[in-house]
């Protein structure tokens, strides 16, 4: 079963609100929730928000929470988006389940930020339909007002169902023997003193050499929205910084093949594909490449908005605050990380390093922005350059709109090795199509 929700330029047809929508659908004939109400005062919305709470268990379907949102099309559209999501709507996520269980340590993990995030290792318990072993602790401050203690009774759920989160301690099971957890004073990766920036909750490792800094640095950069690169695990990552074949994710793209045989479970075949992946992973484009970078507070839609507004890697890291804030859905704080990204020489060094690898640093590969604006592109097949997410990222940031299936208002045909049924379907239409081979002409003549 299904419930419709959301009906595409609505507004075209003449409705003005999410009600009309939803009545309009079930006219219609589509399924429509018949739990949806409209509010006139946020009070009334805590009230049915409280309601559902209780009522959630008497549906014949789960659900997790409700999703709140502005009734007017007009305001929402002045209300506007921030770089992830919509100011207008907002989900309420419904109390998760409860259960109780034992911390048997408070161990550091160090993040790609050099954040040590405590992390509360417990005695394995099944909440909310799976066995839960740990937690992360979040920060010192979080341990502190919880009054969390090693050896510690104490009650978790899963934050939205999903994230296992410890509630609170349970100090009246406590024996005595409970151990207080301090932050350590140097960074259990690599020894460096630990810093506590003022106004924030946050412990750091400030050394950008870091072993785990940089293994989490690399793990992030390869992942599938950043440079996508398959083959390239944690267990692949460890071995290469082990042996001393890479020291950051640039030299990835220095890797040879001799080496890489030479590590454990790699044979030729593993090899060749990886060295393909990484090869391919140049023309990712710009967008997943300011996410792979790891700035922070800098997500995979702001790395979209990033590359559509400076075009190339050149102009983002020459660009000051004001130039960032022109942008609406770039605020103060993401304008200055950027920024402070962009001064380290470190950093300058590391996109030189990739730039010399041949790793594309434009979002329109030299050809016209938009020069595929509103056509409907299919790609079947498989290509060499480009993975699936890879070319519709590309065609994406030309404009186009990727599609999975032929009709007659596909533009064109890109097709790789072993096409499927979707090219005959294009000739028979007399859809142009293009081998990639092809298709590269066509950039490159734009």
């Amino acid at each position: 079963g299904y419930f419709s929700y959301q009906l595409i330029q609505a507004e075209q047809l003449g409705l003005k609100t999410q009600q009309e929508v939803l009545q309009t659908l079930s006219e219609l004939g589509f399924n429509v929730n018949r739990n949806y109400k409209v509010f006139k005062t946020i009070e009334e919305v805590i009230e049915y928000c409280e309601q559902m709470t209780s009522a959630r268990n008497d549906l014949p379907y789960d659900i997790d929470g409700l999703v709140i949102k502005v009734n007017s099309f007009a305001q929402q559209r002045e209300l506007g988006y921030t770089a992830k999501s919509p100011r207008w709507a907002i989900a309420y996520k419904f109390p998760a389940e409860q259960v109780e269980t034992l911390v048997k340590d408070i161990v550091i993990n160090v993040g790609r930020t050099g954040v040590l995030t405590p992390t509360a290792v417990l005695k394995d318990v099944f909440v909310a339909g799976s066995t839960v072993s740990r937690a992360t602790l979040h920060n010192l401050d979080n341990i502190r007002e919880k009054d969390i203690r090693i050896g510690d009774h104490v009650l978790i759920h899963k934050a939205g169902d999903v994230i296992p989160e410890v509630i609170k301690s349970l100090p009246e099971k406590r024996t005595g023997n409970e151990i207080v957890f301090h932050m350590p004073s140097h960074c259990p990766s690599c020894g460096s003193p630990v810093h506590k920036p003022e106004g924030e909750v946050a412990h750091r490792c400030l050394n950008i050499s870091c072993p785990s800094r940089q293994k989490e640095a690399i793990i992030h950069f390869v992942s599938r929205d950043a440079m996508n690169i398959e083959g390239l695990g944690p267990a692949v990552i460890t071995q290469l910084l082990e042996k001393q074949l890479i020291k950051d994710a640039a030299d990835l793209y220095y890797l040879e093949f001799s080496k890489l045989i030479e590590l454990e479970r790699m044979g030729k075949k593993s090899a060749e594909n990886l060295l393909q992946a990484v090869e391919a992973s140049k023309q990712r484009g710009l967008a997943p490449l300011i996410f792979a970078l790891g700035i922070r507070h800098v997500g995979v839609k702001a790395g979209k908005i990033l590359a559509q507004s400076f075009g190339s890697m050149d102009s983002l890291m020459q660009a000051d605050e004001q130039d960032l804030l022109n942008i609406e859905e770039i605020g103060a704080v993401m304008a200055a990380s950027i920024v402070n990204f962009f001064k380290e020489q470190a950093n300058r060094e590391f996109i030189a390093k990739l730039k010399a690898a041949g790793v594309r640093m434009t979002a329109d590969n030299q050809v016209t922005s938009q020069v595929f604006a509103g056509k409907s592109i299919v790609v079947t097949g498989t290509l060499n350059s480009w993975d699936r997410r890879g070319i519709e990222a590309l065609l994406e940031e030309l404009g186009g709109k990727p599609s999975s299936s032929v009709s007659k208002r596909t533009a064109f045909v890109i097709y790789g090795n072993n096409p499927g049924s979707k090219l005959k379907k294009a000739q028979e239409l007399g859809i142009p199509v293009y081998s990639e081979e092809e298709f590269k002409k066509l950039l490159q003549s734009q």
